[in-house]
């Protein structure tokens, strides 16, 4: 089983929001659709801008932790190096 550590971002160097499933295509409609209430239904964090793959959970959680401990500055550093036009990479992967 696939396990990913992603990052919503409301706009370029908008709002972030960092977390870990076990479905990336589901969990980013859920936050696109605004079907749970909290932070990215707050603040509009619905673009798929940067994801990594694990293949097991713990190695998926603890990368999620350390990336939570990031100033935000590094974040955006990690998105635009794979992904310099803050490209929306849902529809590539909902296909």
């Amino acid at each position: 089983m696939a396990y990913y550590v992603y990052l919503l971002a409301s706009k370029k160097h908008g709002t972030l929001y960092l977390g870990v499933t076990n479905d990336l295509v589901r969990r980013v409609h859920e936050h696109r659709t605004k079907a749970v209430a909290g932070f990215t239904k707050r603040y509009d964090v619905d673009k798929l801008v940067w994801f990594e793959i694990y293949d097991d959970i713990a190695n998926a959680i603890t990368r999620e932790k350390e990336l939570k401990k990031w100033r935000c500055d590094w974040k955006i550093r990690l998105v635009e190096e794979e992904n310099p036009n803050w490209t929306d990479l849902y529809p590539s992967i909902a296909t």
